[in-house]
């Protein structure tokens, strides 16, 4: 084990003195003009569209209309809409199995000319509704507000989940080309529908989604024109690689012999990670984050707004009392801060080589969402992806306390005569690196908004920081003119946690592509009592249920004015 002093102080990298909020025009790119704005049309037709759309590789299984309430999003009733189900090649795999894209796209009556392409979570597998639902607790979505909206399981079943990483096709259906199949496919469908194709096109997600929409910019960057990229899991291999590595290191510090129930199977049980930093232990990281970081945005208020300050302020060993008896809750022991300042700081293999970046100290880390990832999906569910799908050649799912991490880093970049793509190629934006590949997208005028969690625990906020970085970079200075990240304090992975999860992007985003308006600062809102999209359990007592913080475009940090209601945006400026 590390020396606890070693590691305890995890400082990221300051924003590099860059405004990507202050807006100017590259020599190179000229800013260009916005988009047309989309135009309306009323619906053409709907359960003709079983027998009268044709497109290669389709079927159409139905279509049918929805009354006006038929759908309900946070209680409030979607307008009236057609419901099309189908598939997109279908074919037997290589594993004698039967795969096919699977779709569902909803068709408002009153459209806005607009199309959504709905990103999923996880690893796909299921038709979700295609409702476009946006931010914590959602109140609107896309389909509420007049979009066209397709959702699709990308290209395997949730019966396949744990072998369709064995089958070379599907594994390419789930990284990228479900996407590139089912968007032509969409704006024919659309096209039908209503006689005009969308005058616009957006694709967005959270987690996995942003990841599909992060790729989708890079491989089908002529398609959309905007893009609504959240917690984006683009280097998804890393990061469950990561997980992994983690669970490892947790382990020692767990209950020996303590157990919990297997989240996917109920008759199997995995270590109880959770009593390596119980939930009370992590309250007490989290008021001592507070105490040193909350006040820096000018008020405490149980958020901390000013995250890259946050990183130099905090010290582990420093500000969180060290047990000098028994654990309490009240304290944490020296191998526990050693092992948690090792993991906020990010894997590494045993040569030093980065598995994934590090973690941002927030406050959020009090938040079950937190501890799920840590402690149980890290267990339960990366053994799986890792195994069957991000290594070349795939294997069973590995067993996390005996994985070798320094073997598996080079085989989620591997390839082989039947795996052509290596897992990271697979699932990233290709030259993430260096993603000047996006300078074609800043040139005609499509536009890119990003959000994360600061506390999320799966995917890193600070490698989605990184990346905007990396982007402006490759955009000489300039990616403030296409591309906008908004942090989000104190939230766990994509919604959750002692924060203000809940907001619409998609708004902002279409105002910046058709009307030129860059979002600066957009206005979320706490879950609490009462909540029409449902309430956030984990907001802090002395919290208004109605509290409102503006989200603040990076590297910009909402900043208390000294007067006015502290529970209200109003009171904020983002500078």
């Amino acid at each position: 084990m590390k020396n606890p002093a070693s590691v305890a102080r995890f400082a990221l990298p300051a924003a590099m003195g860059l405004a990507l909020v202050a807006c100017s025009t590259s020599p190179m790119v000229p800013t260009p003009a916005p988009l047309r704005a989309a135009v309306g049309a009323t619906l053409n037709q709907c359960d003709a569209l079983v027998n009268q759309f044709r497109f290669e590789q389709t079927v159409i299984d139905s279509a049918v209309t929805v009354a006006t309430g038929g759908l309900m999003l946070a209680g409030q009733p979607v307008a009236a809409h057609c419901l099309v189900k189908g598939q997109m090649h279908k074919r037997k795999g290589s594993d004698g199995r039967d795969y096919a894209i699977g779709f569902e796209m909803r068709l408002p009556q009153a459209w806005n000319g607009r199309f959504y392409y709905q990103g999923n979570g996880g690893l796909d597998g299921a038709v979700r509704p295609a409702e476009g639902a946006l931010g914590g607790g959602p109140i609107t979505g896309a389909l509420a507000q007049g979009f066209a909206v397709i959702d699709s399981d990308a290209g395997h079943t949730g019966a396949q989940t744990t072998v369709f990483g064995l089958e070379p096709q599907a594994r390419l259906d789930y990284g990228y080309q479900a996407v590139a199949k089912l968007t032509p496919m969409a704006k024919a469908l659309i096209a039908s529908a209503y006689g005009k194709a969308p005058d616009r096109s957006y694709i967005g997600g959270c987690s996995n989604g942003g990841r599909h929409a992060m790729v989708a910019a890079s491989r089908v960057g002529d398609q959309y024109d905007g893009y609504l990229i959240g917690a984006p899991g683009y280097r998804l291999p890393n990061a469950a690689l990561a997980q992994l590595w983690g669970a490892q290191r947790w382990m020692p510090q767990a209950t020996p012999g303590a157990a919990v129930k297997h989240p996917l199977n109920p008759n199997a049980n995995i270590p109880d990670l959770g009593s390596a930093l119980t939930a009370p232990e992590r309250q007490t990281v989290a008021r001592a984050i507070l105490e040193r970081c909350d006040a820096l945005d000018g008020l405490k208020d149980g958020l901390v707004q000013a995250t890259q300050a946050c990183q130099s302020a905090f010290n582990l060993v420093r500000d969180v009392p060290t047990c000098t008896g028994a654990r309490d809750g009240a304290c944490l022991t020296a191998p526990q801060k050693a092992t948690l300042a090792e993991v906020q700081a990010g894997g590494k293999a045993g040569n030093g080589q980065p598995i994934y970046s590090g973690f941002p100290n927030d406050p959020g880390i009090a938040g079950s969402n937190w501890a799920t990832w840590k402690f149980v999906n890290s267990v339960a569910l990366d053994p799986l992806s890792v195994g069957t799908i991000f290594t070349a050649p795939p294997a069973a799912p590995v067993n996390f306390s005996s994985a070798s991490i320094d073997a598996l880093l080079p085989a989620i970049s591997a390839t082989s005569d039947t795996y052509r793509e290596s897992g990271v190629s697979l699932m990233g934006p290709p030259g993430h690196e260096k993603p000047d590949n996006l300078l074609p997208l800043r040139a005609r005028g499509a536009k890119m908004v990003l959000y994360h969690g600061v506390s999320d625990a799966i995917f890193s906020a600070e490698d989605t920081r990184q990346w905007v970085e990396r982007v402006n970079r490759s955009q000489d200075g300039k990616a403030n003119d296409f591309a906008r990240y908004f942090p989000v304090p104190g939230m766990n992975h994509c919604s959750g946690g002692p924060a203000t999860d809940q907001f619409d992007l998609l708004g902002p985003l279409v105002k910046w592509v058709e009307q030129g308006v860059a979002p600066q600062a957009v206005t979320a809102s706490a879950r609490g009592a009462g909540n029409a999209g449902g309430v956030n359990a984990e907001l802090p007592a002395d919290w208004s249920a109605n509290r409102t913080r503006p989200l603040c475009a990076y590297p910009s940090v909402a900043h208390y004015n000294g007067s006015g209601p502290v529970e209200s945006a109003s009171s904020f400026t983002c500078r």
